[in-house]
């Protein structure tokens, strides 16, 4: 059966930088008087994104900074989210801003991302922090990303040379993704639901990263021996007894038997979002009153 692929567990390297950051956090209070604050907009009552915020809000707590969250009605209008976000933009005290995706079908997410000011884009979406990360500058890196990163990194260190295929193309994940292991000097490969033989092309991945939201849609087969597999994806899966369970993109289990070292569904990816995303908001904490010693 061939030998069974290291589990890189997500929950104890996030809990690991938790800590690393808690101590930041406690350092940054005691010397300079400023306690980390970051305003969560959660618009509508979307049961998983209030799961979302609530542990997010929680997380901040925890680590020792301010976890506002701004609860909004479903139907609220463009112009009224707009004004909460010019709100927090102008709170000297408000250090991150999240609008927690996805909003009601109604509202412009790109535009209330893009009004966000970009030193308060602690999610790493505003088109600024975007570019900035093409131009390998980067300023504040989509947190998802930058944590399949460092699950890569626990595992390969050193990453320049290696064939790297990121399938999913989104602005929050796909794109970042592949922009990050660029700059780790990775041969790197976009793949899509429109790319022609895709098991191919992730059998020549060393690091195949998968984030299209399609349960256990890369197989067994697809995995080249020894290649460290990173699933982004969360999905929903009912049997034919009507359980359901959360599985990843990847079919674990198959995958298992010829990668090195793969990410579990829970556990893995998620928990590392959480945690950078506690760092970008450190960061700016820095960053907006110019202590890069403290960085």
């Amino acid at each position: 059966m061939g030998m069974t692929a290291q589990r890189i567990d997500g929950k104890a390297i996030a809990a690991a930088e938790s800590v690393i950051l808690a101590e930041k956090v406690a350092q940054l209070t005691q010397q300079h008087g400023v306690t980390p604050t970051l305003a969560f907009i959660l618009v509508g009552d979307h049961a998983a994104s209030q799961i979302y915020v609530r542990n997010k809000a929680k997380q901040a707590i925890a680590v020792g900074m301010d976890g506002v969250t701004i609860p909004l009605p479903g139907d609220i209008s463009q112009a009224a989210l707009m004004a909460e976000v010019a709100r927090l933009n102008a709170d000297p005290l408000v250090d991150g801003i999240l609008v927690q995706l996805p909003l009601p079908d109604h509202l412009d997410s790109g535009a209330v991302i893009a009004a966000i000011d970009p030193m308060k884009d602690v999610d790493g979406l505003h088109p600024l922090s975007v570019g900035l990360l093409l131009q390998q500058q980067p300023r504040y890196v989509s947190c998802t990303p930058m944590g399949c990163m460092k699950l890569i990194r626990s595992v390969r260190p050193q990453l320049a040379g290696l064939n790297a295929v990121v399938i999913g193309r989104s602005v929050m994940v796909g794109r970042p993704m592949a922009l990050l292991l660029l700059n780790a000097d990775c041969t790197v490969t976009i793949a899509h639901s429109k790319s022609q033989n895709l098991p191919a092309i992730a059998a020549s991945a060393d690091i195949l990263v998968a984030a299209v939201g399609r349960a256990e849609m890369v197989r067994g087969d697809w995995i080249k021996p020894g290649a460290v597999v990173i699933d982004v994806g969360i999905n929903r899966l009912v049997d034919e007894q009507g359980k359901a369970r959360i599985v990843g993109d990847v079919a674990f289990d198959e995958a298992a038997l010829l990668a090195e070292a793969i990410t579990p569904v829970p556990g893995g990816v998620g928990p590392m979002t959480i945690a950078m995303l506690l760092h970008n908001t450190y960061l700016a904490a820095c960053y907006r009153r110019n202590l890069t010693s403290a960085l």
